[in-house]
């Protein structure tokens, strides 16, 4: 028999665990995001807070009518298929993430939970089967990052006028950065300048790469990518060292020492795929929303860095920037 006191004991530890797992089951019954970030939380915090204030301007609440299910790859993108696998364990009722390897991991992953993708490029990367009528459990946010090769390029050239020789560091096992390099490759030999491509594979590449950059490029055109964004302080230090100019399509890699950026505005695509969330969760399928494409562009200059490196930007261009780092 149970004494008075030990049913009081017993009652008391009930009523302590009973709510626990009344909320646990509750969170288990809200619809739930799987949000695969690429690289770490504290990087693009930015973007994850955008994408969060969106979805509470819409009327999603973290907590009180919507869970999100946070995994992080910290630039180590052969991850991706096992955190995707256990958001599919998880049956989360949207898969929400960016860059391309996280993306395809997604798209193999699973062809029933939908998909929104940020910062990809759908068609060239065969998840869609088109920008108007994607088809399929995937659609989101297209990066134009090779339509903007370029626009970089003039802008790289109007600070570093006597830019001649050109190294392009790309990660080869990013497709997206692969497809940009050749939309690089192809217009720095349109306006004559020399190319040396150097590969990215993991964190200790870098110093070997700027080490051989050492003399014998002007500048240097950095293909962003999970694993370059992660380690973007050491690559920034080390370009300092070299006294080597820096285009980016991130302002988050200006921020910490590179020269130059023009890109997409991250955050307002993060919000942008915030509205793509809501329609899914609202009943819409993704094969009828259509694939959208950037409107905010950002060009940023960092003057320190230019200071730094004995750059005079020209008053034209620095009138020009969204933003100027002094």
């Amino acid at each position: 028999m149970i004494g008075r006191r030990d049913f009081i004991t017993l009652l008391g530890g009930t009523a302590l665990v009973w709510p626990l797992a009344v909320r646990s089951q509750q969170a288990r019954n809200l619809p739930t995001i799987g949000f695969l970030g690429a690289i770490t939380a504290p990087a693009q915090r930015q973007w994850t807070d955008a994408f969060v204030q969106r979805l509470r301007e819409l009327g999603w609440i973290e907590g009180r009518n919507i869970a999100i299910e946070y995994r992080w790859l910290e630039g180590r993108t052969e991850r991706a298929a096992e955190m995707v696998a256990e958001f599919v364990r998880l049956k989360v009722d949207v898969i929400v993430t960016h860059s391309a390897a996280p993306v395809v991991a997604a798209k193999q992953a699973t062809s029933v939970i939908p998909i929104v993708i940020v910062a990809a490029d759908p068609v060239s990367t065969g998840l869609v089967a088109g920008l108007a009528r994607p088809g399929g459990n995937v659609t989101g946010l297209s990066m134009q990052s090779t339509d903007l090769a370029g626009k970089r390029l003039a802008l790289l050239r109007e600070v570093v006028p006597g830019l001649r020789r050109l190294a392009i560091m790309v990660n080869p096992g990013a497709p997206a950065a692969v497809l940009e390099m050749s939309e690089v490759e192809a217009t720095a030999k349109t306006l004559g300048l020399d190319i040396a491509t150097f590969e990215i594979r993991r964190a200790e590449d870098f110093a070997p790469a700027f080490a051989a950059f050492k003399g014998r490029v002007d500048a240097v055109y950095v293909l962003g990518d999970p694993l370059i964004n992660s380690k973007r302080v050491r690559l920034n230090t080390l370009s300092l060292v070299e006294r080597l100019p820096t285009m980016h399509s991130l302002r988050e890699l200006v921020e910490v020492g590179g020269l130059m950026s023009y890109g997409a505005n991250f955050p307002d695509l993060f919000r942008s795929a915030a509205d793509l969330v809501d329609k899914i969760l609202r009943g819409a399928k993704p094969a009828d929303i259509p694939v959208e494409q950037p409107t905010k562009f950002d060009f940023v200059i960092n003057l320190v860095t230019a200071k730094a490196l004995g750059l005079a930007v020209p008053d034209s261009l620095l009138a020009r920037a969204d933003e100027v780092i002094e």
